[in-house]
């Protein structure tokens, strides 16, 4: 299995992952009515870091698995990472929390259909797909907690801008 194969998939992690980086939660995020079960803000880059190493490794392993499925579970690798990287500028960017929840469906369904694809080809890459599956169902839950608690929240416009 080529290590340049994986940096690939490493890097397309950290290009979502740098969405972060991009559009900070600051303090916006801070003033928003949040259910008492939000985590702490530290845990989201230790969680996230974890999520986009085994999602990487996961895509490498089905990469080299030899499965009949392996282009049709890369194409839906590919879909999914691309939706996680425009949920947070959504969110934290345009402050669209509505929007960002149907993002967030929307990727949940693509995850899914990976874990799939990734258990047709490779057991243990199916395997770690299961906890990014779950933290995306426990991200959609506070996306809408936070979504029904902040009613009024009102969301950026194009010719705002933002200074957080």
């Amino acid at each position: 299995m080529s290590l340049l194969t994986l940096l690939a998939f490493l890097g397309a992690c950290a290009a979502a992952a740098a969405t972060g980086a991009l559009f900070s939660p600051g303090s916006w995020y801070r003033g928003l009515d949040k259910p008492a079960w939000t985590p702490p803000d530290w845990l989201f880059p230790v969680a996230w870091t974890l999520l986009y190493l085994a999602i990487a490794v996961a895509a490498w392993r089905v990469a080299y698995s030899g499965a009949a499925v392996v282009p049709l579970a890369l194409a839906v690798w590919a879909c999914q990472i691309a939706l996680n990287a425009i949920w947070t500028p959504v969110f934290f960017g345009l402050r669209r929390l509505r929007g960002a929840l149907v993002i967030l469906a929307f990727l949940w369904l693509a995850v899914l259909a990976t874990l799939v694809c990734f258990l047709a080809a490779d057991v243990l890459a199916g395997l770690l797909i299961v906890p990014y599956l779950a933290w995306l169902s426990y991200a959609a839950a506070l996306n809408l907690s936070v979504w029904r608690r902040n009613p009024d929240e009102r969301a950026i416009q194009p010719s705002e801008q933002v200074l957080d």
